[in-house]
């Protein structure tokens, strides 16, 4: 069992950063690949950005390419989402994933995950 507790949202204006942090527990976080999705009020969940075990692979939703940048650190058990420029369109609950994948590449489908955080709220007011 792996547990996911995400921190770091908040309220920012338009053009502004925010770092989001996902703090897990439970096993051994380097065998995990990590993601981030969001899910804005009354649209469907939509991946934001993944990580292989060792952060050798990244993937990014292309309405996020270059403007946010995902990381890990295995030593303190999180992965981060550093969100730059942010716009009123990112304003969304931000959840963190988690599966099994030692060795493996980074997961950009939903269904992949096995683990999931609670969420993060990041309102962007304009």
């Amino acid at each position: 069992q792996v547990q996911l507790v995400e921190s770091g949202g908040g309220l920012v204006q338009a053009g502004g950063s925010l770092r989001l942090s996902c703090a897990a527990s439970g096993r051994t976080f380097s065998n995990y690949a990590m993601g981030w999705f969001r899910q804005a009020p009354g649209k469907e969940r939509e991946f934001v950005a993944a990580i292989s075990w060792n952060g050798g692979v990244t993937y990014y939703a292309g309405s996020v390419k270059g403007q946010f940048t995902i990381s890990r650190d295995n030593a303190k058990n999180t992965v981060y989402l550093q969100m730059n420029s942010l716009k009123p369109e990112d304003t969304a609950v931000y959840c963190c994933a988690a599966d099994y994948r030692p060795g493996g590449g980074a997961l950009s489908n939903s269904r992949e995950y096995r683990y999931w955080g609670q969420g993060t709220q990041v309102t962007v007011s304009s």
